[in-house]
């Protein structure tokens, strides 16, 4: 996860920001020390540190560690200022259950209720301005495409080409006048090989005949898109929305691992990851040298496939094959009785342990345990236009298994139909992401995911 303020894609890291908050708080609390008693001895250290832990925890719960992309800055402080206030109030409770409020000074704790919250507000504000300037600077912005009529996209156009503090540069756009010409526009602009970040639709709800084509045309980008119809004088109920700026944009097709996602998922692959390659390291070098006897050639056999935003990322696994040229572009997947294919190579296609090594790609941020399977590139350019939604697929990190694979779409894909399933099991796990589903998933792994029927 790039972390610098200078790249486009990122924001201030999220460790940074918790260990900012738990320096406020134990400065704070000793600062409040000195106030009351006069010296800088830490009297409540157990105090101190419970409270640090629960601001992290309510951070957490009031969303305070969400970018800060798009978001008026009224919206972040209240969340910043709840946290805090949260976690005051269950640290006073918890001396007031276990009859302990005796045991500390009131005058300190309500001297360092009276710096703390006051402190990260102002932090967080100072982080805020420089975060502006370096937006305002065109730094730490994303691209965006827009295509849209009306007065919400007048409004919006004039709003964003003046102020790009909010992390967003208008980077084309497309005045809609009708579908035909908007469509066309975009196609020569796509066909033109331009990068963007985001697409906004900024259509009246009367123009949403658009929408489907504009997907459609869409359908090999990685790109966020967002439909921003003009919602600010409507009433929302139970809506999944999100505020840019001050306007408001529907999401139809936006990556599940934004926001605490991406951070939940990211440590959960390391703890994990990192376990389990203990564990199967005897099992791999056991691997590797039944590899390096079967046949002449390398150990591991090495791949590019499309990663999360579809871009390249080198994938390893054993090699199960005996060392062949194929043609520039062109991967011929393995069919039952495919000479190609070792006796080894079958037995640890067959059991999947040719797949073990990827968990090296785990740490090194190109997979993720659960996720998409990894095409081959030449896969991916042939069933993109033949699976609708084919490349939605690549919003994520590919997975070391994943939600087609324990429901038995894996192997060869030797008809479009069993694409088309494997696909749909992947877009499921995308709408459907969490933590927990992601442990369900490599639980089934366990128990039933590594023997492949149709591995040759």
């Amino acid at each position: 996860m790039p972390t610098s303020l200078l790249s486009g894609r990122s924001r201030l890291p999220f460790f940074l920001l918790v260990i900012m908050d738990v320096a406020i708080a134990f400065a704070c609390a000793e600062l409040a020390e000195w106030v009351r008693f006069g010296n800088y001895d830490t009297h409540y250290i157990n105090l101190i540190t419970m409270q640090a832990l629960l601001v992290v925890v309510f951070s957490f719960l009031c969303d305070v560690y969400a970018p800060w992309r798009g978001r008026q800055v009224s919206e972040r402080f209240t969340k910043v200022a709840a946290a805090w206030s949260l976690s005051f109030i269950a640290l006073i409770t918890f001396l007031v259950m276990t009859k302990t409020t005796e045991e500390y000074s009131r005058m300190w704790l309500s001297t360092w209720v009276g710096l703390a919250i006051p402190m990260v507000l102002t932090i967080r504000f100072v982080l805020y301005r420089i975060l502006m300037q370096f937006r305002s600077r065109g730094r730490n912005t994303r691209r965006v495409l827009v295509i849209g009529e009306g007065r919400n996209f007048e409004a919006m156009k004039e709003y964003f080409s003046k102020d790009n503090s909010y992390g967003y540069r208008l980077q084309h756009i497309i005045k809609h006048q009708n579908n035909e010409q908007a469509l066309g526009e975009l196609e020569a602009y796509l066909g033109q090989g331009h990068i963007f970040d985001e697409c906004w639709l900024c259509v009246p709800f009367t123009r949403n005949a658009i929408l489907q084509p504009v997907m459609f045309a869409l359908r090999h980008s990685t790109a966020n898109i967002r439909y921003m119809p003009g919602m600010q004088d409507l009433p929302l109920l139970n809506h999944s929305i999100t505020r840019i700026g001050e306007f408001y944009s529907l999401d139809i097709s936006c990556s599940p691992m934004d926001s605490i996602n991406a951070i939940i998922k990211r440590m959960s692959d390391i703890v994990i990851g990192s376990l389990i390659l203990l564990l199967i390291s005897p099992v791999m070098v056991g691997v590797a040298i039944a590899v390096k006897l079967s046949s002449p050639g390398p150990v591991f056999f090495k791949q590019f496939r499309h990663g999360a935003s579809g871009q390249q990322v080198k994938v390893y696994k054993f090699r199960s094959m005996k060392v062949h040229q194929e043609g520039e572009g062109q991967v011929t997947q393995a069919t039952k009785g495919d000479p190609r294919v070792t006796r080894v190579g079958a037995f640890i296609r067959r059991t999947s342990l040719d797949e073990l090594p990827q968990f090296i790609n785990v740490l090194q941020g190109r997979m993720s345990i659960v996720g998409p399977r990894p095409h081959a590139l030449a896969h991916n350019e042939y069933y993109k236009d033949l699976v609708e939604s084919y490349m939605k697929r690549h919003k994520v990190k590919p997975g070391i298994t994943g939600l087609a694979q324990v429901r038995g779409f894996r192997g060869e894909t030797d008809t479009l139909d069993k694409m088309q399933q494997r696909v749909e099991c992947d877009l499921e796990y995308l709408n459907n992401w969490s933590l927990w589903l992601d442990i369900k998933i490599i639980i089934g792994t366990v128990f039933k995911g590594f023997m492949n029927p149709n591995a040759y």
